[in-house]
């Protein structure tokens, strides 16, 4: 070998990490290290940013008013303390009662959606019928319209069914099936093989039949992943509950804005309500982790 010709230092695996080194400058060049290292600078960056609110929120919580006002917000409780809940809890404003109408609610919701998206989905998927297609384009293409624009006229509709500052007027314009529900179980539904659901009707199973034993069991990671988006959409819902129900009953986070006015901004307890509400939402995503990444790999999002 020449001396004007690059010699390849390898050994221990180095090859693999593309390492090379030049006799005349004795520089090793590591392609893609400063890439990688700056996706990595970034991620970690992104992650700080959103995750620095709740850790601030919750330090803050566990403050007493007069901690939080005598100290840098950014410092530890010094005592910790659970006295900004209980002033939460049992303040003026009832916000167990939010807790457990927001909980009902949600409930109510998650229940309506669901199975209506399913039914839905599962007829756009599997069954024949006379302008299946259009139907279901002219459905999906509800997406489009804001909600925002919705807002006055279902306002409207309620009050004129007298359902305003009431439970049902909250629920019911929510609680059936959501075009982005029905358009991924729908594309789930359509990717089980036809020869099972064949075998199914040949073995004597009707519609309804399939539809539970086969097609929702081997839907159960998208399910799930659709039964926590609904949760969190819905659980953090607030233009439509403060604009329907301005008196009673409210939920927790028309509950959470009523605080900041009527404890003259007082952040602890602001805070306090803010973790309460919180911390269902992290449990739930504990919980279902493993079927959201399962069902982001089978519908093949990115």
């Amino acid at each position: 070998m020449s001396m004007s010709e690059p010699a390849i230092v390898s050994g221990g695996g180095s090859s693999s990490l593309g390492r090379r080194r030049t006799r005349a400058g004795g520089r090793i060049d590591q392609p893609g290290s400063l890439g990688t290292a700056g996706i990595y600078l970034g991620l970690t960056l992104a992650a700080a940013v959103m995750v620095l609110p709740f850790i601030f929120s919750f330090l803050t919580a566990f403050k007493s008013p007069k901690d939080f006002a005598s100290h840098s917000p950014l410092a530890l409780p010094g005592p910790w303390t659970l006295e900004s809940f209980s002033a939460v809890l049992t303040g003026r404003i009832d916000f167990a009662s939010a807790i457990w109408t927001t909980v009902l609610m949600v409930l109510v919701m998650v229940v309506g959606q669901v199975t209506s998206s399913v039914m839905a989905a599962y007829a756009f998927a599997r069954l024949s019928f006379p302008g299946r297609d259009l139907v279901f384009w002219l459905f999906l293409s509800t997406m489009m319209i804001p909600a925002s624009v919705l807002v006055i006229p279902l306002y409207l509709m309620m009050a004129k069914a007298g359902m305003n500052n009431t439970f049902w007027g909250i629920v019911i314009p929510f609680m059936f099936a959501s075009p982005y529900a029905v358009f991924l179980l729908r594309e789930s539904f359509r990717s089980i093989p036809r020869e099972i659901i064949d075998a199914a009707k040949i073995d004597g199973a009707g519609q309804l039949r399939i539809l539970t034993r086969i097609v929702l069991p081997m839907s159960g990671p998208i399910l799930a992943t659709l039964t926590l988006i609904t949760v969190v959409s819905q659980w953090n819902s607030f233009m439509w509950p403060r604009i329907i129900a301005s008196q009673e009953p409210k939920v927790i986070t028309v509950a959470t804005a009523a605080m900041q006015s009527q404890y003259n901004a007082n952040w602890t307890y602001v805070m306090a309500a803010t973790t309460i509400a919180l911390v269902p939402l992290i449990i739930l995503f504990v919980i279902f982790q493993k079927q959201i990444v399962a069902s982001i790999t089978l519908s093949g999002l990115k």
